[in-house]
Formats: C-alpha cells, structure tokens, sequence
C-alpha cells in the first residue's frame, strides 16, 4: 500500500463521507451504483433497510464533518449534542418523506448526486397507488411463475422502467447488469440472488399501506368510550382494492390485499407465504370458491383485526 492508498484508507476509517467530496471545493461528487451501495451499507450496519438511531447519527456526524478540510476525529468534533439535534431535525423533515423517524434508501438517494439513469431507477416521485398496483407488477415480471424475481427478470424490470421514466431506451447491457447486481446487493436481504415478494416490495413501495392506519387498528372512539370503524372506513378500504368497481376484492385485488394484510404480521414474505396466508383468511371467512372477497367478508376481516365484534353482536 503505497502513501496515498494509506491517507485514503485512513481518511476512511475516519470518515467514510469524505472519499466522495471533491477535496478542493468540497462540493459532493457524483456516485456510481456501486459508490451508492457502498455508502448505504456502510451506515444500514444492521441491514435492516433503514438508516436510523445511532446508525443516523454517525451518518450526520460524517456527512457534515466531512465538508470540512481537515477531519477533525470524533472525539473533536465541532458538532454538539445539540446541534446534532437540531441538524437531526431539519434533515428529517427534508428528506424523510414518509415520517417514520428513519431513512431508507429512497430518500438517501435524493440527498447524494448520483447517476443520472441509477437515480431515476428509485421513482420517488411517482410511487405506486396501492399494492394491487404492485401485484400486477410482479405477476407481469415473474415471468416463470417461480414466486420470486430472479436476475434476469429483475433487469428486464429495471430496463423497463428505465425506459418509462426516460421515453428512450439508451442504457446499455453492461450498465443494465450493473443495476441489477446493485439492486440485488441493496434488496436481497437473504442473499439468495433474487427478490422474494417482501424484498421486492421494498424496491417497488406503494404511496402507503392503507391497513397500517391507526383507525383499523384501533377504530373510533364511540359515544360509550369503545373503540369502533365505521362503515365509511370499511367502505374506504373496500373501494381502494376493488379497483375495476365490480362490487368485489379478487385475483390481484385480493392478493394485494392479502400482501398489505401479511405485512402487518410478518416483516420477510415470500409467494408460498401469500398462497397460504389466502387460503386461511379465506377459510375464515367462510371459504369463496371463486377466491372473492365481498363487502360483508372484508367487514368481518377487518373486525377481527381490530379486534372488534360483528355488528350483529355490539
């Protein structure tokens, strides 16, 4: 290792941040994908898709100190408790877009200056309506019926996107391999070398999961101080997944239903999971051959996960 890989290597361990600054103006270079990955795994310590608590502190401290000319180390930092509460504060309600206290790899992506087309591949502006959305997506892409999106599907998917978010189509292979070996390296969190369906989910997110309001969880508070939804809530629910109006939830409707009622119980998901998580609420609610959910049968599901008792019987 000759002197200057030594400075770097040192300057690394000091803070990761400063390597992508221009050392004369200091200004933020432009990241490759792989530059990208890189930064993101170094603060996601835990890999748990999210930049938050002490991992978002180290990130601040660095990412600041690190405009600075001369690393001042840590323990000499100009950066305070308070100020770092402060700098935590302002930078929250810049780029966390979502309001969950953490940040995930879209909105770091809107912070850092990356390539022009990796950028587009993360579509913050635009992300998906609901989960039906979504199901119709990967039912399109998982072009084999494995229950899993495997490389090649994957960059067939980021080609088209690519090529919707820029009307042309000027990627090239090698780049488009590229991506896809980032996005695998970035939502693989098992490392099998594809996308099951909750990995999937986090490349791909939807505007919000409807079922995770409070007030399906808890319902209204009634005259007699019981918590209760209304059938205005239920009717809202019902009129996100029945997309085509036809009175009822089924084929992807249904499954992105299913896929936003699983992700309140269960963090890792794959298809097989779906595929049995269907058949159960489905049982529960008295078995539909057709694989339907009607208005009554999402009022009950709905009860049940807020705990609550049939009309009938309140």
């Amino acid at each position: 290792m000759d002197l200057q890989q030594q400075k770097v290597h040192i300057e690394k361990a000091q803070n990761f941040m400063r390597q992508y600054r221009d050392p004369e103006s200091r200004e933020l270079k432009k990241l490759s994908a792989n530059q990208f990955m890189d930064v993101w795994s170094h603060y996601d310590r835990d890999g748990n898709g999210y930049i938050e608590g002490t991992e978002l502190d180290g990130f601040l401290k660095e990412f600041v100190s690190s405009a600075n000319a001369t690393d001042l180390g840590p323990e000499k930092s100009s950066l305070t408790d308070e100020m770092l509460v402060e700098l935590k504060s302002c930078f929250m309600e810049a780029y966390d877009d979502n309001q969950d206290g953490k940040i995930d790899i879209r909105e770091l992506a809107q912070l850092l200056p990356m390539e022009e087309n990796f950028l587009l591949l993360f579509r913050f502006d635009n992300p998906l309506e609901s989960s039906v959305e979504f199901m119709k997506i990967w039912r399109e892409y998982d072009s084999d019926n494995s229950g899993y999106i495997e490389a090649d599907e994957l960059k067939n998917f980021l080609r088209d996107l690519l090529k919707e978010a820029k009307k042309i189509n000027d990627v090239s292979e090698d780049k488009l391999i590229e991506y896809t070996d980032t996005m695998l390296r970035v939502f693989d969190a098992n490392k099998d070398g594809r996308l099951q369906l909750s990995e999937m989910a986090k490349l791909l997110p939807v505007k919000e999961n409807f079922l995770c309001r409070q007030v399906f969880k808890e319902g209204r508070i009634d005259e007699e101080g019981a918590a209760r939804l209304t059938k205005d809530d239920i009717e809202k629910v019902f009129s996100l997944y029945d997309r085509d109006n036809n009175g009822s939830i089924e084929n992807e409707e249904l499954r992105g239903f299913l896929k936003d009622l699983l992700e309140l119980v269960k963090k890792d998901y794959d298809a097989q999971d779906l595929i049995e998580f269907e058949e159960t609420i489905l049982r529960g609610v008295g078995y539909d051959k057709e694989g339907k959910i009607s208005r009554k049968e999402l009022t009950m599901i709905l009860l049940a996960l807020a705990k609550q008792p049939p009309e009938d019987e309140q």
